[in-house]
């Protein structure tokens, strides 16, 4: 590799699937989320002198030439790709182009895809050289500074030996301290932070964008992948998140934040330190985050209003009881509904997280799940498609649970590529459309969004530049949801 840059990395956020079907992606549409991770790891390579460039298809589509002219200009020895299941295939193939055009060039695979199956992409796909095993910033760092021939010196690697088997260097011994890294470098996001959008009707006002502050969750959810930072949890110091959100109003004029993290209330003491710093040093942002009942309380929820949050998320996942024991901890709505009722009494909007097709799903429990959820305060709500990704607790015996379709380019939770015994995948469809239709026939949430004409016109202003293809998208669902109602 004498004619490539041994240290210069291009970073991939891959689409996922063809760019010509971007255009109708109902859920690009909605939200364009930057990929925290890549300009996390980014930040940290450049300031130990490694050059690191980004390019985000899922952002930008058509980026295959962008890809190729940087490939053939700036000659990197390294391109890294950040994957998702659904992403693997998209990466695999941008991984064999750019072989095509740099035959030396190394290519390097993580997220969680990755470190859930480990060995097995090594060893199934040649265009693979290596796999990063967890967090990414300190193992690339030293793999780059020592080169691709050391890989196994490097903890947190997967690599071929000698004999072209895959093997793995080991966990690395302890996480990065969060406080000790950069921020993400956000200006290596071509058109950031224009380029990405929250969901819409889930913030207040614009430019916004999403933000973590925390790494892992403590908690061991069935559905959940816990292959990258396993079950700890670390998290940014108040000073740190405060400086962070400084930044992005400085230097990007961003006036919301989505706390993107598994668990954002789970330390009180620095979400109050936090809240206490935006009361006494006001940024003008608002913020929204996702939390679990069990670390939400009235005072803790009044502070943070106070403070400019906007919008709490919790995991509902299902309205049945019985089946949510199945699959996570602490199963008691009565105190989740109890919490929600105290959310909307701060005066913050309130959105369900839930998913549908769990195994042991059944129509009775779903019947269940939208009673109880039209019994409750809730704003907004996000009804995602269950899936069975690799690395969660219940894809290693789901084949005794239903039947799944484990086709990776689908598995993005738009699809019923699982189904649970005793249901059919068009009456799963039917359900599924019957939920949200139900939801937003109903008067008050009619209004609700009716008031976002003043509370986030943004919002409006996208839905309506976008609202042929939301029509669209609804008539090719229409038929689904008639049978119901004959």
């Amino acid at each position: 590799m004498t004619d490539l840059d041994t240290q210069k990395i291009l970073l991939i956020h891959p689409l996922g699937y063809q760019a010509a079907a971007a255009k109708n992606d109902i859920s690009r549409m909605a939200n364009i989320m930057p990929p925290l991770g890549l300009a996390s790891i980014a930040a940290y390579l450049e300031r130990e002198k490694i050059r690191a460039d980004m390019i985000d298809c899922y952002a930008h589509p058509d980026s295959d030439a962008k890809i190729l002219d940087y490939l053939q200009q700036q000659r990197p020895a390294w391109i890294g790709f950040s994957c998702t299941t659904s992403s693997f295939l998209d990466a695999v193939r941008l991984a064999e182009l750019a072989k095509s055009v740099l035959p030396e060039i190394r290519t390097l695979f993580g997220g969680a895809h990755v470190s859930a199956l480990k060995e097995q992409l090594v060893d199934d796909y040649p265009a693979v050289d290596i796999a990063v095993i967890g967090e990414g910033e300190e193992t690339l760092r030293e793999l780059i500074t020592s080169g691709f021939d050391q890989a196994e010196t490097v903890a947190g690697l997967i690599f071929r030996n000698p004999e072209g088997q895959a093997k793995f260097s080991g966990h690395r011994s302890c996480g990065l301290e969060l406080d000790s890294l950069p921020f993400p470098a956000y200006e290596k996001l071509a058109g950031y932070p224009e380029a990405y959008s929250l969901p819409i009707f889930n913030y207040p006002k614009a430019p916004s964008t999403s933000c973590i502050s925390s790494r892992g969750c403590p908690y061991a959810c069935s559905y959940c992948d816990r292959s990258v930072f396993q079950q700890t949890f670390r998290h940014n110091s108040a000073d740190y998140l405060y400086r962070h959100l400084d930044y992005l109003q400085q230097r990007f004029g961003i006036r919301h934040i989505n706390f993107y993290d598994d668990q954002f209330t789970f330390k009180r003491q620095r979400v109050e330190e936090f809240c206490q710093l935006m009361i006494d040093n006001p940024l003008g942002m608002t913020f929204n985050c996702a939390v679990r009942a069990e670390h939400i309380d009235f005072d803790l929820l009044k502070l943070m209003k106070a403070a400019g949050c906007w919008m709490v998320s919790l995991g509902i996942e299902t309205g049945d009881e019985e089946l949510l024991t199945q699959h996570r901890q602490n199963a008691n709505l009565d105190m989740l509904a109890e919490k929600i009722r105290l959310i909307k009494k701060a005066g913050i909007r309130t959105k369900g997280l839930l998913m549908m097709g769990l195994p042991g799903e059944n129509e009775a429990s779903i019947r269940r799940s939208m009673e109880y959820v039209f019994s409750l305060p809730i704003d907004d709500f996000n009804l995602s498609k269950f899936t069975p990704f690799p690395g969660s607790p219940i894809y290693e015996k789901i084949h005794d649970l239903g039947e799944f379709d484990e086709d990776w380019e689908k598995m993005d939770c738009m699809r019923f590529q699982f189904v649970p015994h005793g249901m059919r995948k068009e009456r799963l469809e039917e359900l599924f459309i019957l939920f949200y239709k139900s939801h937003f026939q109903r008067p008050k949430v009619l209004w609700g969004y009716l008031t976002m004409l003043w509370k986030s016109p943004d919002s409006w202003k996208r839905f309506i530049g976008n609202l042929g293809n939301f029509l669209r998208f609804a008539r090719s669902n229409r038929r689904l949801g008639e049978s119901e109602d004959r």
